[in-house]
């Protein structure tokens, strides 16, 4: 098997420009043991390794089950699409490939002919979106909505048009026979390669005691790339959740079988109209409160206890009318059931003295969450592990902090797995400089923006735009923004002003913009070549103390005799930041600089940290010298 990555190997003889590299060979080898002897490995494979065919090759090679689980959906595409095929070809590969979205990528047939039966309920607008769907629905065999092509995936009419795990009829639904979640599974099960995505994995994990909830097959191997995703994401799907939009779905699905099915019950549009407004009621007292926070405080305000006792006593009021209306219907069924859970999580919500838990909320003018999320998933995952056997694989450029992967394992239990760090093969002293700018203001001093664009404008110039300015909050990058645009002829380009894959293309096309963009733009960015060649970051992106997750955390480790700032701040703004820099440098003939306008870097001790972590480029503080790097590769 590791002959494939060797010069004349399989890779090399079909992939054009395939280069043996040794990283990736020691990876594979790793990885082969791995699956050989069921064991769990984590691998941090520095930005170059070519990590995902590092595990490819073996995994088809096993003639074993796989799952590979991505960061998000646009990687899970790419795999697919792009990855996948050219080692299959490579291999001579003939086992089944099948990729597995969540629900919410599926059409729901269920939905879409109740909707079609009450059409009158909705705007005109998406009265002709529901129309496009419905002559779409006609024509698709997998109901993907991503490719519908007449209708936006972020069109307003997918939310009422695909189910969720809450309004999933399962088998009773008289549609369940050509429902495109139940295709999609029998697929995936038939499969010997699976893709999915961590949010998926983790669903799945939390329904799989629900029996048609469960949507992602046994397998015995598990790869997870982008796996430093995977701690974090893992809390909050351990964690419960109730939502405002849970309460209007609600009370949406149950006037919809009121106006189609159940005619007769007028007490139904009473129970449609208290769920409405007292959701209503509570998101106004809760917008008078700050847009986060603690839980706790927040049911300790008078106006807010109030209206969570009148909550409470309208979901006791549908709980009695849906009673009267059990068997009537499958989905009044589904949606009594659901009363009786948001009951309970609502019980749960506001028992917030249980200890080991986060409770937290977030509020827009629209929307409101109140959430409990566990501050450790290591117990969960460990038991995850020992009920499904395997080898269990995770992999991503950034699993280390100082050259260590404690922190990693030891927030998902991963006492006994074995360990890599593989060292990127891009050449960092030859292709890049790192500059920490002297004379730069403190990272929270009043009218930093306008320092920074000051001292930032000429080398931004020098190498004729080029340039990502990460930030680590949206008032930095606006006031950036208007700065810049008041300042420079470059183009300007601001994330949030359009979507994410346009602003990229703007930035590809125009070959000498500045885009300035906040935590979206730091991880899953690929930009190769001279169009990218600087990187510059605003300051170390530690996570707000403010933030109620860090903040439980920090309290939680602070109760068993840990350092709160070292082991929970630290190592996370470490990653991080370790994400942001991995944009610049993509390919051996990049070459670029980065720029971290943060003294703490060189003034204070835990400094030292970030620098470890980060790849061995030359330093200096010197800004003019970075521009004669950037002209020189001119």
């Amino acid at each position: 098997m590791i002959d494939d990555f060797s010069e004349n190997g399989l890779l090399a003889q079909t992939i054009q420009g395939f280069v043996a590299r040794e990283p990736q060979r020691h990876m594979a080898s790793k990885v082969s043991e791995s699956i050989k002897k069921q064991k769990s490995l984590v691998v941090e494979a520095g930005t170059g390794t070519g990590k995902t065919f590092a595990y490819l090759v073996p995994a088809l090679r096993s003639d074993k089950k796989v799952i590979i689980s991505t960061g998000s959906k646009n990687l899970q595409e790419q795999l697919f699409s792009k990855d996948l095929p050219i080692i299959k070809k490579a291999l001579d590969y003939t086992g089944k490939i099948s990729l597995l979205k969540g629900r919410a990528n599926y059409l729901c047939l269920e939905r879409l002919y109740h909707q079609y039966a009450a059409a009158g309920d909705l705007d005109k607008g998406l009265r002709v979106d529901l129309a496009r769907v419905k002559n779409w629905s006609i024509k698709t065999k997998d109901g993907d909505i991503s490719k519908c092509t007449t209708v936006t995936e972020d069109n307003a009419i997918w939310p009422i048009l695909t189910s969720t795990n809450d309004s999933c009829l399962g088998s009773d639904c008289e549609h369940y026979n050509d429902c495109y979640v139940v295709k999609a599974r029998k697929r995936a099960m038939n499969a010997d390669i699976v893709v999915v995505n961590h949010h998926l994995f983790l669903a799945d994990v939390v329904v799989k005691d629900t029996g048609f909830g469960e949507l992602i097959p046994k397998a015995e191997v598990m790869i997870f790339d982008e796996a430093h995703q995977l701690p974090d994401l893992a809390c909050h799907y351990f964690g419960q959740q109730l939502t405002s939009r849970q309460l209007f779905d609600l009370a949406k699905e149950i006037n919809l079988t009121y106006r189609t099915e159940v005619k007769d019950m007028s007490q139904l549009q009473q129970c449609v109209d208290k769920l409405q407004k007292c959701t209503q009621d509570l998101r106004l007292v809760i917008n008078q409160q700050a847009p986060k926070g603690n839980l706790r405080f927040l049911f300790n305000q008078e106006p807010v206890k109030k209206e969570i006792a009148y909550l409470f006593d309208t979901l006791n009021f549908c709980h009695e009318v849906l009673l009267l209306a059990v068997g009537r219907s499958s989905t009044l069924d589904n949606c009594f059931e659901r009363v009786n859970q948001y009951k309970t999580l609502l019980n749960r919500l506001t028992e917030t003295h249980v200890t080991g838990f986060s409770y937290w909320y977030e509020s827009t003018h629209h929307h409101f969450v109140f959430a409990l999320t566990p501050l450790s998933v290591s117990d969960k995952f460990t038991e995850l592990l020992t009920e499904r056997k395997g080898s269990w694989i995770f992999t991503s450029a950034t699993l280390s902090v100082n050259n260590q992967l404690d922190y990693f394992t030891q927030r998902l239990g991963l006492t006994n797995a074995d360990s890599l760090i593989l060292e990127s093969p891009f050449d960092y002293l030859h292709q890049t400089i790192m500059c920490v700018p002297r004379y730069m203001p403190s990272p929270n001093e009043h009218g930093i923006a306008e320092k920074l664009v000051e001292l930032l404008l000429p080398v931004i110039e020098a190498n004729n735009g080029r340039c990502f300015f990460l930030c680590t909050s949206y008032a930095m990058m606006n006031a950036l923004a208007k700065q810049f645009r008041e300042l420079t002829a470059l183009p300007v380009l601001v994330q949030g002003e359009t979507s994410k894959v346009k602003l990229l293309e703007q930035f590809i096309n125009s070959g000498n913009a500045l885009l300035i963009a906040t935590s979206s733009f730091w991880e899953g960015i690929d930009v190769r070549g001279d169009t990218l060649s600087c990187v510059i970051i605003d300051k170390l992106p530690f996570t707000s103390p403010d933030d109620p997750l860090i903040k439980a955390r920090m309290e939680d480790c602070q109760l068993q005799g840990g350092d709160a700032f070292n082991d929970v701040q630290l190592p996370e703004a470490v990653i991080t930041l370790k994400q942001g820099v991995g944009r610049l440098i993509r390919h051996h003939d990049d070459r670029g600089a980065i720029i971290i306008c943060d003294n703490r870097l060189v003034m204070r001790p835990y400094g030292a940290i970030f620098l470890n972590s980060l790849p061995p480029s030359p330093r200096t503080r010197d800004l003019n010298k970075v521009i004669d790097f950037l002209l020189a590769k001119h």
